[in-house]
């Protein structure tokens, strides 16, 4: 059985994991209001199947009498704090589709919320034949897990199962995945297992997803290496092949993997991608894992076998540190250590441009040796959400730079050795700032953020931290 709510057959499999419950009770909604109690199953899981209800019905969990939205929650059609409800959790049925080798990737990454004035994922599905004509072959969705509000970067995501509710929910995804394949185009979803959203969250009441002996820029780290973290791990192992199965996706963007705290012998990272892998195999198509890394730290992409994780790619985001510098001769904070003209010829040597050397601003070495690499492993850019969103008035870069300097770098990404990134609107150098925002319903909380943001756009340090 998978985790969240599986119909078929005339009835509903519920499955949730409650290590430390004395009581689960499937609470029902709609269609009719009912209880079902839940069977306590191996290492904390609870179970039970409920006949006469299938798609649509809408259900909490009672947690030892406190009835809570399902952590797999697939949908939350009031938000956050409402009802979860049952979906079509068959597989995306892939027509001829059968993938994309990564070395024919050009990324175009998009927000859905403002990609399009419908804000919807319908509203993107309208645009795919533009970015077929532009030359991209991969659309990268930023984070659509269910978040407090109607509008947010995405990465304050609360429920990693649950398709945003205003961009149009699991169907609206399934509409756009498949209008995407049929024009030849992949389709990547950015994915945060590293924190959650500040509004909203739940898991932590159903068990410990949490280890209090890490601590994140966002809080308390997942607990992906202590007691009782096997069940943390399968919850967001089901949650990578739910992208692939059930919506069809030929990969994942794994945000800021640094911020995944694990000391085991078995990384969750080496755990993920063999899982993922296997599933990709099995469907005979390619799956790839891109991660965030602001390390720079090569175990991610190198093979288990040489110790490394097995992801496939990794964000160079000092690449873009110092095409950034060369457009603009910023001098700040880790922007200081990109002054020189060579490191762009380094870039496009080894991939990255700290790979073991001095960093002036992190005060010690940085970075690992990218020998043996394929500079396609390597996803480069002049833009992206974090270098635009967390700069001063989310200004692009394109608003400060020359234009014969950015026609130059441009070209340098499309048709240097790495895998090119285009931020949406980058293509005609887009007018409009890309801002960070949000929706939240807690007045001060909306402060805090506030607050947050312009102590942010003032201090040094890697964007990651900000977002």
């Amino acid at each position: 059985m998978n985790l969240g709510a599986t119909p078929g057959d005339g009835a509903t499999e519920f499955l949730v994991w409650a290590p430390e419950a004395k009581r689960v009770d499937v609470a029902l909604v709609a269609p009719d209001r009912r209880v079902v109690p839940m069977q306590e199953q191996d290492e904390g899981h609870w179970s039970a199947r409920v006949e006469g209800i299938g798609v649509g019905a809408r259900y909490m969990y009672r947690l030892d009498g406190v009835e809570l939205p399902d952590p797999a929650s697939r949908f939350q059609p009031e938000g956050v704090r409402g009802p979860s409800e049952v979906v079509d959790a068959s597989p995306l049925d892939l027509g001829r589709w059968r993938g994309l080798p990564f070395r024919d990737v050009v990324f175009y990454e998009v927000h859905v919320g403002t990609f399009s004035r419908a804000g919807t994922f319908d509203g993107v599905t309208e645009r795919l034949p533009y970015l077929k004509d532009l030359g991209a072959t991969a659309l990268e969705i930023m984070p659509v897990a269910q978040f407090s509000g109607s509008r947010n970067w995405g990465y304050d995501g609360v429920f990693p199962f649950a398709v945003q509710n205003s961009y149009g929910g699991p169907a609206g995804l399934r509409r756009l995945v498949r209008a995407a394949h049929e024009v030849g185009l992949a389709v990547f979803m950015d994915v945060v297992y590293n924190h959650l959203g500040p509004e909203g969250a739940v898991l932590g009441r159903y068990g410990p997803y949490f280890n209090d002996a890490y601590r994140t820029a966002w809080g308390s780290a997942f607990n992906f290496d202590g007691p009782w973290s096997d069940g943390v791990r399968r919850y967001f192992v089901e949650n990578a092949l739910m992208w692939l199965r059930q919506y069809g996706m030929d990969g994942l963007r794994l945000d800021a993997v640094h911020a995944i705290m694990d000391l085991s012998s078995h990384p969750f990272m080496l755990h993920l991608a063999t899982e993922a892998h296997a599933a990709a195999e099995a469907q005979q198509r390619p799956f790839h894992l891109v991660a965030e890394n602001d390390r720079n730290d090569m175990r991610y992409i190198r093979p288990a076998w040489e110790g490394g994780f097995a992801l496939d790619a990794t964000w160079a985001d000092d690449v873009h540190h110092a095409y950034h510098v060369l457009l603009l001769g910023e001098e700040s904070s880790y922007r200081n250590d990109y002054r020189a003209v060579s490191q762009v010829a380094k870039g496009f040597e080894s991939g990255l441009i700290y790979t073991g050397e001095r960093s002036a601003f992190r005060r010690r070495r940085h970075g690992s040796p990218t020998r043996g690499l394929g500079r396609e492993r390597f996803v480069t850019f002049l833009e992206n959400h974090d270098q635009v969103g967390n700069t001063q008035a989310g200004a692009r870069i394109g608003h400060r730079a020359s234009f014969e300097g950015l026609k130059a770098t441009t070209a340098a990404v499309l048709l240097g050795p790495g895998t090119p990134l285009l931020f949406m609107g980058q293509e005609y150098d887009e007018p409009a700032p890309f801002l960070y925002f949000v929706s939240h319903e807690d007045p001060e909380l909306v402060e805090a953020v506030r607050r947050g943001r312009r102590t942010a756009s003032t201090s040094s340090g890697s964007s990651w931290l900000t977002k």
